[in-house]
């Protein structure tokens, strides 16, 4: 069931700015404001090729990742929530 949230901008512009934004692509303001949101969350939450090159090349890191998950595996460390 879709939420309700209201959001205080702080000048004008801003809002001219979605607005703007959100004619260009054909959407209404609310509508722009949630599919941007969603697309910013969804970039940070998931690491992008150069930084998961990063990631396997750093020895040192997936040696710490691959001991800690043994460790869980052996019940001498737990996942916290």
């Amino acid at each position: 069931m879709p939420k309700t949230i209201t959001i205080c901008l702080d000048d004008d512009n801003k809002y001219e700015l979605f607005e703007k934004f959100a004619q260009m692509d054909n959407r209404e303001v609310s509508n722009f404001m949630e599919t941007a949101t969603t697309r910013y969350i969804e970039e940070i939450s998931y690491v992008d090729e150069f930084e998961m090159i990063e990631i396997n090349s750093n020895q040192e890191l997936n040696d710490s990742l691959n001991n800690a998950r043994n460790d869980i595996k052996n019940n001498r460390r737990r996942i916290v929530d």
